[in-house]
C-alpha cells in the first residue's frame, strides 16, 4: 500500500489545503521544496475562496501543468498536457458530480465542517492516485521534473 494517504492526512493536519497538498506531494516526489509555489496554491483554497471549483480539481490541473507546462522562454508546453487535463477533468466531473451534485466546494461540503473532514481528504487521496495514473500513462514519472517525450 502506498504511503500517499498518510502523507495527505499529515499535510492536512499541518494546515495545508487540498491544492497545496497535491503540489507539495508532487514536489516531494521530485525531491524538491518550493514554499512559494505551495503558498501560491492557497489562492485556490475552499473553492477559490468562495465555494466555487474544488481545490483538488484546480490543484490537480496545476500539478499536471508542473509536469507538462511551459516554465521558461526556451521551453515549450508538452503536447500531451491538454489531453491530460481533459482526461483528468472528465474523470473528476464523472466521479464527484455524480456523488455530490457538482464539483464546486459548496456542492461537495454543503458548508458543513464534518463533510469537509470526511469528504475532502478522500477526494485528495483519490485525485492524487488518478493524477499519477494519468502521468504514468503519458510517459511521466512522478519523481521526474519533466519528461522529454
Amino acid at each position: 500500500m502506498s504511503d500517499d494517504p498518510f502523507r495527505v492526512i499529515e499535510l492536512s493536519l499541518q494546515g495545508f489545503n487540498c491544492s497545496q497538498i497535491l503540489l507539495a506531494m508532487a514536489l516531494e516526489a521530485q525531491g524538491k521544496s518550493n514554499p512559494d509555489l505551495v503558498r501560491s496554491m492557497s489562492g485556490l483554497l475552499a473553492g477559490l475562496g468562495c465555494g466555487k471549483v474544488c481545490g483538488a480539481l484546480t490543484g490537480g490541473c496545476c500539478l499536471l501543468g508542473l509536469y507538462g507546462g511551459k516554465g521558461t522562454a526556451e521551453e515549450q508546453a508538452d503536447e500531451r498536457l491538454s489531453p491530460m487535463l481533459s482526461r483528468f477533468v472528465e474523470w473528476f466531473e464523472q466521479e464527484y458530480a455524480s456523488r455530490y451534485g457538482g464539483t464546486d466546494c459548496h456542492d461537495i461540503t454543503q458548508d458543513d465542517a464534518s463533510l469537509r473532514t470526511s469528504r475532502c481528504l478522500k477526494i485528495v487521496i483519490e485525485t492524487f492516485g488518478r493524477l499519477k495514473e494519468i502521468l504514468t500513462a503519458n510517459g511521466y514519472n512522478l519523481s521526474d521534473e519533466r519528461s522529454e517525450g
